[in-house]
């Protein structure tokens, strides 16, 4: 490159730039050709003072030149702990412009979920959703931007950004394919470590190849000096400028700066000064600088540096203890020193007016100047400043996260409810660093118990390790007593299912209700015991167990939740053994109020968590009852997606849904339930329980589909695949595998699953052939080899289906038997399927067996009806095998 200059509406420190600048010229006119065409997102990478600020500032300036609307916002070093900062910035200009009632009927559903974090709404009482915030975000900003279009969103300085804005910006950017907004973003590399560094380099991956800045070169280094100082500026003093800055462009427009305020002639003569005047510049010699305006003018300084970005006026001036008059003037002479930006004039007036500094560099030198007892202090002094201007413990609470620990009672108060507040809008990492705050100060001894307690509920979804850790200690401390106490229990239970310690989460409930009187906090924690164990797929079943609970069940009526709790449990223990489906479904509407879900153990309650909800629901659905289970898990699904819960308890919704469309024969719909659950489940995180419910599922409705090598597929991508997890999942995943293999042709693999699934199902007592159809299909894989042992399988699993006494169970017992047999005897089982599975609720096994007894007996009329059936269900396997055998005729009558 040689010294050709910029045009003259460029910045100085844009040299160099031209082809950053032609890809952003190029973006904006592909952004307003077509207001249906997909966005982009553009990343420049760079070094501090590299340029960043500069580039964005001139993209602002093409965007608005082409006519776009732009939005920006800029991270800042001292306010990453501040969750949405940053998010706030950008959306800012249309969530001010819209008044509460247009917000509401602009964004909708997603105004109660995104509205808090934005600042606009109040939150609501309970915890939110971190992801399902996440996701109100995005759809708050599509909505607006397809209403601003053509937007250009600016976001400077990402690696200072927040963890949930940087948490948004991954979402959003991975759904710019159907949406015509362009998204600039500018970033060092490094700079930052966990999970905020995961989060840029997803951005990083969804960009075009990220655009790393370099330093200018000695050509354009002397093309930019003479710009400045004039063309006389020699070649020697030119080469001494580049040496001098290492071609960094902040440093040779800030030292050129410099020479033009010292009147220093542009020679070599001149050259040994530049680098004095270069320190200057930065680092200590800026802090001398701004020292050298006089003491009001550094308190000012400081007070800024302590607020950090959004700085207002007035309460800097407050925190620098002036007068408004003296901290406008104070301003204006940091802006003639290139310090923080020049205030306008009629910023005279406007004392809640913002002021920015000049480059972040220079916001980060003022700020590391402040000697540290009396930055420790002023932080203190703006959290008190913060408060007193309402804008609540939240926003006070960074600066109290800087204040040393020292005894202070208000202090883990104000600490406690920033917590809270996070919280409530979807920040639990931000609660997380609260709580931990107030523990440092330390808490009160009769607090100090409770904090813990707040915490461990904080982590629970995000850190079961440290939830563990926290829960314990609070236990072994006094203060936590009656329900509150039974509450941390059940908490710390949860956690160490999470955590794959699932014997040790019954130990703990155990030892917590050997403490308690006969009761209903006892009851619930025995509610609790049998739960974990319920849900526990080891093979260390205890025979004394399901006698224990039956026993238990007998005294309950159903009048408070912890009975009802137990009618749910012992009604999933008798489904999953294979008990009478009647008595099943007897205890599940008993522990119901009125046919509905009782207070306090609704879907989105936290008093006893999804699993049980689950039990009744798959109770339901393996019962024969697959109006109430459907009922049951759209009714959950509708009250995550109004409450704004898009993580794990979501995809569960949507795996049980997929189970109920799955029994019912709704196979596509079953499909597209089951894939969505998959999809969410894969931004919860692989291994999960939910993760393979939802893979288990989508496998087993491909293989009813008939669709073989998109279920191995599946099953190939997801790792559906030994080792299981240790909780149960539904459907049965070793009988589901087993039929997998079998369908792609690994018999003698399927045999040994399907093997193994006997020998789980045994050790667990779990006889329900529906449930766990391991036998059916067992049988059917040994009929050739193995008739004697086939019969005895078909024989045993009949027994077991009429034991339980469902339509499906005894249909599908037939069906298989049927499988086995020739001749007259085959027609008349497959006969006879046909009528229990007329009676079922369960349309595909009603299809298959219609399909099976028309070929069996060679019937036209009995294969059409199948036919017609398979259609309705979406088995195109089945529709496959009895159009060939229609189209055939041979034999058919």
């Amino acid at each position: 490159m040689t010294e050709a200059r910029p045009g003259p509406a460029a910045s100085s420190s844009l040299w160099e730039r031209e082809a950053e600048i032609a890809d952003v010229v190029e973006a904006v006119k592909a952004l307003r050709a077509d207001a249906s065409s997909s966005g982009s997102l553009l990343v420049f990478s760079g070094e501090a003072g590299i340029g960043k600020t500069a580039l964005l500032a001139e993209a602002r300036r093409i965007a608005e030149a082409h006519g776009c609307t732009v939005w920006s916002a800029r991270g800042g070093e001292t306010v990453t702990s501040v969750p949405f900062n940053v998010i706030r910035q950008l959306l800012q200009p249309a969530t001010v412009s819209l008044m509460p009632e247009e917000a509401r009927e602009y964004l909708g559903d997603w105004y109660d979920i995104a509205g808090p974090a934005l600042g606009i709404a109040e939150p609501g009482d309970r915890q939110a959703d971190p992801q399902g915030v996440c996701d109100g975000l995005v759809a708050a900003a599509r909505r607006l931007a397809k209403r601003e279009w053509p937007l250009v969103l600016i976001l400077d300085d990402a690696h200072w950004a927040d963890q949930e804005t940087l948490r948004w910006l991954v979402a959003f950017a991975e759904r710019l394919d159907d949406l015509p907004v362009l998204v600039v973003v500018a970033r060092r590399p490094g700079d930052v470590s966990g999970e905020r560094a995961r989060q840029l380099e997803a951005v990083a991956a969804a960009a075009r190849p990220v655009l790393t800045l370099s330093a200018l070169t000695p050509d354009a280094t002397a093309g930019l000096t003479r710009a400045t100082l004039g063309e006389h500026a020699d070649a020697p003093f030119c080469r001494e400028v580049w040496a001098v800055t290492g071609g960094n462009p902040y440093e040779t427009v800030e030292l050129l700066a410099k020479v033009q305020d010292s009147e220093l002639e542009p020679v070599e003569a001149s050259a040994a000064e530049l680098r004095a005047l270069n320190r200057s510049a930065r680092g200590r010699g800026l802090v001398a600088r701004l020292e050298g305006l006089g003491i009001d003018a550094t308190r000012f300084a400081w007070a800024a540096a302590i607020l950090g970005t959004g700085i207002s006026l007035d309460l800097a001036a407050q925190l620098a203890g002036m007068q408004c008059d003296e901290a406008v003037r104070c301003a204006e002479l940091l802006g003639a020193a290139r310090i923080l930006t020049p205030t306008e004039p009629a910023s005279r007036e406007l004392t809640s007016g913002e002021l920015e500094f000049v480059h972040p560099l220079i916001a980060s030198a003022v700020y590391r100047s402040i000697p540290d007892a009396l930055r420790t202090a002023m932080h203190g002094q703006a959290a008190w400043a913060v408060t007193e201007s309402g804008r609540g413990a939240a926003a006070a609470s960074r600066h109290l996260l800087e204040v040393h620990p020292d005894d202070d009672p208000e202090l883990v108060e104000q600490m406690r409810e920033a917590a809270r507040e996070h919280l409530a809008v979807g920040a639990p990492e931000a609660a997380r660093r609260c709580l931990e705050r107030a523990l440092a100060e330390p808490p009160l001894p009769e607090v100090h118990a409770r904090v813990l307690y707040e915490l461990g509920c904080a982590t629970l979804l995000t850190a079961p390790a440290t939830t563990i850790s926290h829960l314990r200690t609070a236990l072994d401390q006094s203060g936590l007593e009656g329900d509150l106490r039974v509450d941390a229990v059940f908490r710390l239970s949860q956690a160490l299912v999470h955590n794959d310690q699932l014997d040790e989460a019954v130990r703990t409930v155990d030892a917590e209700a050997a403490r308690l009187d006969a009761g209903p906090a006892r009851m619930r924690l025995q509610a609790v015991h049998y739960m974990w164990q319920g849900i526990h797929a080891g093979e260390d079943h205890l025979p004394g167990r399901s006698r224990s609970l039956a026993e238990l069940v007998k005294t309950c009526t159903g009048r408070d939740n912890s009975e009802r709790a137990l009618l749910i449990l012992r009604g999933f223990d008798a489904m999953t053994r294979g008990e009478s489906a009647e008595e099943v479904v007897e205890l599940c509407d008993r522990a119901l109020v009125n046919g509905r879900l009782a207070p306090g153990l609704g879907w989105t309650d936290t008093e006893w968590g999804i699993e049980l909800l689950m039990m009744l629901g798959s109770s339901y659905a393996y019962a024969d009852r697959l109006d109430r289970a459907e009922s049951l898990f759209s009714e959950a699904l509708r009250s995550y997606t109004s409450a704004g819960w898009s993580g794990g308890h979501l995809a569960l919704a949507h795996a049980f849904l997929g189970l109920a469309h799955r029994r019912r024969g709704r196979l596509r719909d079953a499909e597209t339930t089951l894939r969505e659950s998959l999809r969410i489940a894969e931004r919860v995180g692989r291994g999960l329980p939910l993760y393979w419910s939802a893979t288990c599922g989508l496998v087993d409705t491909l293989l009813a589909r008939g669709d073989v090598q998109e279920a191995w597929a599946i099953a190939e991508q997801y790792g559906f695949a030994p080792p299981y997890p240790s909780t149960i999942v539904l459907p049965d995943t070793r009988s589901v595998r087993g039929r997998l293999l079998l369908a792609v042709g690994r018999v003698k693999d399927g045999i040994n699953e399907l093997e193994a699934a006997e020998k789980a199902a045994a050790a667990r007592g779990h006889h329900n052939t529906v449930m766990a159809p391991w036998a059916l299909d067992l049988a059917r894989a040994l009929a050739s080899d193995d008739p004697a042992r086939a019969a005895a399988l078909a024989a045993d699993a009949r027994r077991q289906a009429e034991r339980f006494g469902t339509d499906t169970a005894i249909g599908e017992a037939l069906r298989c038997a049927a499988a086995l047999e020739s001749g007259q005897r085959a027609v008349r089982l497959a006969a006879q399927a046909v009528t229990y599975l007329e009676a079922s609720p369960c349309q595909y096994e009603h299809a298959a067996a219609r399909v099976e007894y028309g070929i069996a007996a060679r019937s036209v009329s009995e294969l059409g009806k199948g036919l017609t059936l398979a259609r309705s269900c979406g088995a195109d396997g089945l529709v496959a095998r009895a159009e060939e055998v229609l189209a055939t005729g041979r034999g058919l009558r």
